[in-house]
């Protein structure tokens, strides 16, 4: 059988259409770099984690834990599934200057990943940082 899809996926605006890869646009209509995916993210959340796969199905024990440390803090958090864009996890590492995923993002500024924020979580850091930008309720 023949696949009728395969001349179509040769044309990049085809391939991101199928796929669901769009790029972000800009009020101009340009697409977005991936710096500014990253800051547009974090200008549009207090938290941010970006992580492999979503809350839900974590892709990665790491990812997991974190999501699992937010959880309990019941943070209220964007999270970025960076599988979903190869230009933004690479980016993303040399931006924050960390090799690892997940990073969490609190105001902007970069908390760490997974062994970080499981210290902060154990040693009430963590909740504490989150109830200092409201997002979860003060106990």
């Amino acid at each position: 059988m023949r696949d009728i899809l395969s001349p179509f996926f040769q044309e990049e605006t085809m391939h991101d259409s199928f796929t669901g890869n769009s790029p972000e646009k800009n009020d101009a209509g340009r697409s977005l770099t991936a710096v500014e995916r990253i800051e547009n993210y974090l200008a549009s959340s207090s938290i941010v984690l970006f992580m492999k796969g979503s809350p839900d199905f974590p892709q990665c024990g790491f990812s997991a834990h974190a999501v699992n440390a937010l959880r309990r803090c019941e943070a209220s958090f964007t999270h970025v599934d960076i599988l979903e864009d190869p230009e933004l996890r690479q980016t993303l590492k040399a931006y924050s200057n960390w090799p690892t995923i997940p990073q969490l993002y609190i105001e902007g500024d970069l908390v760490g990943g997974c062994d970080i924020v499981m210290d902060m979580y154990r040693s009430g850091d963590l909740l504490r940082m989150v109830q200092q930008v409201a997002a979860a309720p003060a106990e």
